[in-house]
């Protein structure tokens, strides 16, 4: 019988963490340097500086999970993996808002791009429409509770 009901939230492991942030950075260098080498145009600089960022917000979440853990948001226990349920569930409900609307958006991308419209173009708005969709329902959970 199981009495891992824990409703508070979990401490940062260090090791994990720096696991994790070791991984990532061998990722990000590895796609880096065969995106320079053999990707079209200025592809393998997008790929650094976005994953440069990406690394350092987790980091920054990181730290101040480890240092001031009663002061983080509830974004930050999520990336950090330190929150309690509720954490967990408005992460769940956020994501489950974007899958719902991810497939019927990327339709209708599908189709403006079949009619003309640059591909450039309808691909850049689809990636930052489904990034505000994902703030927009996280933000409307967090404060429904």
């Amino acid at each position: 019988m199981s009495t891992s009901s824990s409703s508070g939230p979990r401490p940062v492991k260090p090791a994990a963490a720096a696991a994790s942030f070791l991984a990532a950075s061998a990722v990000l260098a590895t796609g880096t340097v065969l995106l320079v080498r053999y990707g079209p145009g200025n592809m393998g600089a997008g790929f650094a500086v976005g994953g440069a960022v990406v690394l350092v917000a987790a980091a920054l979440a990181t730290w101040r999970a480890v240092h001031h853990p009663s002061s983080t948001t509830t974004a930050e226990r999520v990336l950090t993996h330190t929150g309690d349920e509720r954490d967990q569930r408005i992460a769940e409900r956020a994501g489950a808002v974007l899958g719902m609307l991810s497939l019927p958006l990327t339709g209708v991308a599908a189709v403006l791009v079949a009619l003309g419209v640059s591909a450039l173009a309808v691909l850049g708005t689809l990636v930052w429409v489904l990034l505000a969709i994902v703030v927009v329902a996280y933000v409307v959970f967090t404060r429904r509770g």
